[in-house]
């Protein structure tokens, strides 16, 4: 069988060419440029570079502020990645049911993924803000409980946790649904006739087969939790009460555009990224294992 070809040789390099050169713009040019400037010491305004060599890392690495972003950078990316995962997982599971209206229901879950994040966060401050929230007022109401958590670091971090999770959800449960359509009918009801129940059917038969789709969401979440929920943190919290919500990202913003201290923001943007993707290497090398197709 003769192999088809571009009658223009150029062709397909014309047509490859605008994704190239997107990429080049828009992920090499300002991770070399991140990489170049985390070795000197950068005035304000940008106008005076000096070459300090290693010296804004060793600063990362001893402030406790920093190693606290860290910290909190994990909590909240598993925190978002396990229960968006378990969350969705569950609502897929319901959704697949032959019942009546399904496909509303179904609507109904997937909707959240078309708002951005930073909208999402917004809708999240609006209905649990302290002063003029719905559920804060509810709740001072119905138990007299003052629910602020402008001064409490764990419930502002449950908060950015659940308004993330809830950006995500109609992605997870979207990649669960199709998963579940995937499972052969026959095997679930050779299941049963051999007298396996619902549950035992799901944990020995549903699960291990959405594996796949479980390492790809959770590959896909940490990449999320870690780099795509700025919007979010700045509209919610805005890193506080204190430092109790200042993940990473976010604290690349602060150092860079707030405190204008733009070596040590490019150093790091350098961390977070070689951080992720190590994470991301060590998922493939140990969790993939775990993983049957």
């Amino acid at each position: 069988m003769r192999a088809r070809v571009f009658r223009n040789p150029w062709l397909p390099y014309v047509l490859v060419a605008p994704q190239v050169l997107i990429t080049l713009v828009f992920f090499f040019w300002p991770a070399f440029e991140s990489l170049r400037l985390s070795l000197f010491r950068v005035s304000p305004f940008g106008d005076r570079q000096v070459f300090t060599g290693a010296d804004n890392f060793t600063r990362l690495f001893t402030s406790a502020d920093y190693l606290q972003s860290i910290q909190v950078s994990f909590v909240f990316a598993l925190g978002v990645t396990f229960l968006t995962l378990a969350s969705s997982l569950a609502l897929a599971v319901l959704a697949s049911q032959k019942i009546r209206g399904r496909g509303v229901y179904r609507s109904a879950m997937l909707w959240t993924y078309g708002i951005a994040p930073p909208v999402s966060g917004i809708i999240w401050l609006f209905i649990f803000h302290p002063s003029y929230g719905l559920v804060p007022y509810l709740l001072s109401t119905v138990t007299a409980y003052e629910l602020n958590w402008l001064l409490e670091g764990r419930i502002a971090m449950l908060l950015v946790i659940l308004a993330a999770t809830w950006a995500r959800l109609g992605y997870g449960v979207a990649f669960y649904l199709a998963g579940l359509q995937s499972i052969p009918d026959s095997v679930l009801e050779a299941a049963s006739v051999d007298g396996a129940g619902p549950v035992r059917r799901f944990w020995a038969i549903t699960f291990p087969l959405l594996s796949p789709v479980t390492f790809f969401l959770f590959i896909i979440m940490m990449v999320f939790a870690f780099f795509e929920t700025f919007g979010i943190i700045h509209a919610v919290t805005q890193g506080g009460p204190g430092n109790a919500t200042t993940i990473m990202v976010y604290k690349v913003y602060l150092d860079g555009f707030v405190n204008l201290r733009l070596g040590l923001s490019a150093a790091e943007s350098v961390v977070l990224m070689t951080m992720v993707i190590v994470l991301t290497m060590l998922q493939f090398r140990y969790t993939q294992r775990k993983v049957f197709y």
